[in-house]
């Protein structure tokens, strides 16, 4: 059988892969579970730095599978406890101190923008497509949507993507602020190839969690932390969290090294 999700371990970096490309990552109960039960193992792992979600074949991930609720759901309350199965390794991922990159080509639909959102930074294809859907089957949002879409591009244009029939381009999402950058792969006689615009969307997802690896990156976690939790946090509450943050920060090794380094150099000028 076929695992519906792949992770893979290389040199500090988690590679988290959807792996249902005829269903277009599209998640039913074993994707679900092995969702939950990866990202809880990569954010665990003393040996991971950075984490890189991604799809299989020609879409990053197409929500919930449609087919297997009509077909194998005995109601709402299945889908409820599957939601909250998902909803696990989402907190996983967005309550963790490890930075999260996605390389999402192709489509990006319904509660894969909930797994798109979980990344810290995301990079799609120039021909990629992302858009909501849930009314178009009568469903309402799920998987974090309604509450990162909003915090991402503001309450307005979250209700505009959630309540039409919409699909943004890439260029749209960059600009609403959704996705940090869009890449093409190598031009062909019909336009972008979308094997080589996926290859590129993966390559340049992997120099950002490279990047984090590279650096200091137990700073780059916690400053997503600090990020991530200040919804929850009063003004007063955040102020004091990052003091604190930068207090323990000063004290480790690779800040005294980096602050001594940088002091070095600017005495050289």
């Amino acid at each position: 059988m076929t695992e519906p999700l792949l992770l893979t371990i290389d040199e500090g970096l988690a590679r988290l892969t959807l792996n249902r490309p005829a269903s277009l990552n599209a998640f039913d109960a074993d994707l679900a579970h092995a969702w939950r039960d990866a990202t809880a193992e990569a954010v665990a792992r003393d040996d991971v730095g950075a984490i890189l979600l991604e799809g299989n074949g020609r879409a990053f991930c197409a929500g919930g599978d449609v087919l297997a609720m009509s077909t194998g759901m005995a109601g709402g309350h299945e889908i409820t406890s599957l939601a909250h199965v998902i909803n696990a390794g989402i907190l996983s991922l967005t309550t963790s101190a490890i930075p999260v990159v996605a390389a999402a080509h192709g489509t990006t639909a319904g509660g894969g923008l909930g797994i798109l959102m979980c990344s810290d930074y995301a990079v799609v294809g120039a021909s990629s497509k992302i858009g909501s859907r849930y009314a178009n089957i009568g469903l309402t949002p799920d998987l974090s949507v309604s509450a990162q879409l909003a915090r991402a591009v503001g309450e307005r244009r979250a209700l505009q993507l959630l309540l039409q029939d919409r699909m943004l381009s890439a260029g749209e999402a960059v600009e609403w602020g959704l996705v940090a950058e869009a890449v093409a792969g190598a031009a062909g006689e019909a336009g972008s190839d979308p094997d080589a615009e996926a290859d590129a969307v993966r390559e340049r997802a992997e120099q950002v969690a490279r990047f984090w690896l590279a650096g200091a990156s137990a700073a780059y976690g916690q400053a997503k932390r600090l990020v991530r939790s200040q919804p929850s946090r009063s003004f007063e509450e955040q102020l004091s969290a990052e003091a604190d943050s930068i207090g323990a920060a000063f004290d480790t090794a690779d800040a005294q090294a980096r602050i001594a380094g940088f002091a070095a150099a600017s005495r050289k000028r």
